[in-house]
């Protein structure tokens, strides 16, 4: 299963929601670029100057990257795929790789959400260089000094949201990526649905695409806790 739509989508977010609900591996390519940098390993030397000016990381290393990870055992009964494919080149190459290992994708759901709203979520971001968590200037009440509320280590703003870079993201976004949910759509596969609202909302129309009916109980104190990480990614 894919979740696909523009950076600051909220879809990592909504994949916590959905990767439970299917009991499926989270696979987040944004997630292991940047394991790959703060490890500073040579896939993640050479993502980090395409991720600071906002491009996409070429396709062969994502493509190598995202294979890697679906070759682990636990990926043996599916994956949910979050931010990859990204490009058409990389969904093909996915629906070769998955159609040798006697699989598909079953569906590709798109959150849309209007620009305005994309540029606000992540030029708000600011992550904790310490617990790596994230928070939203407008969204949550932070310390005036800058300080992380939970270990109290300093918050920054990623190189790749700041405003110039994000707008970049975006552009770069609807001409290279738009042309994969294309391709799903051909094939079938594609649900869209609506990322504006609240993160609840947003997972009760992602559910109801997928034919998945309301999120399970133990998932209220999951939801309550992600409503201020909603722009995580």
């Amino acid at each position: 299963m894919l979740l696909i739509g523009p950076p600051g989508a909220g879809k990592g977010t909504q994949a916590r929601y959905l990767s439970r609900a299917l009991d499926i591996p989270h696979i987040a390519s944004g997630d292991l670029l940047r394991e790959h940098r703060h490890r500073g390993t040579p896939l993640g030397r050479t993502a980090r100057a395409y991720m600071d000016q906002g491009e996409l990381v070429p396709d062969e290393l994502v493509v190598q990257m995202v294979i890697e990870r679906l070759a682990r055992p636990d990926a043996d009964r599916g994956v949910l795929l979050d931010g990859f494919p990204r490009t058409l080149t990389q969904a093909l190459a996915l629906d070769s790789e998955l159609a040798e290992r006697g699989g598909g994708v079953t569906d590709a759901l798109f959150l849309n959400v209007p620009t305005g709203v994309l540029v606000e979520r992540l030029s708000g971001r600011r992550v904790c260089i310490g617990c790596q968590d994230t928070f939203h200037t407008v969204l949550q009440s932070l310390p005036f000094d800058g300080t992380c509320p939970h270990c109290g280590d300093r918050l920054v703003q990623r190189p790749d949201d700041a405003p110039s870079v994000v707008a970049r993201r975006i552009a770069v976004y609807h001409q290279q990526t738009a042309p994969v949910a294309e391709h799903y759509r051909a094939r079938g596969v594609l649900r869209l649905t609506d990322g504006c609202g609240s993160v609840e909302e947003t997972r009760s129309r992602a559910l109801k695409q997928l034919g998945l009916g309301e999120a399970p109980q133990s998932d209220r104190e999951l939801a309550r806790c992600d409503r201020v990480h909603s722009v995580a990614r």
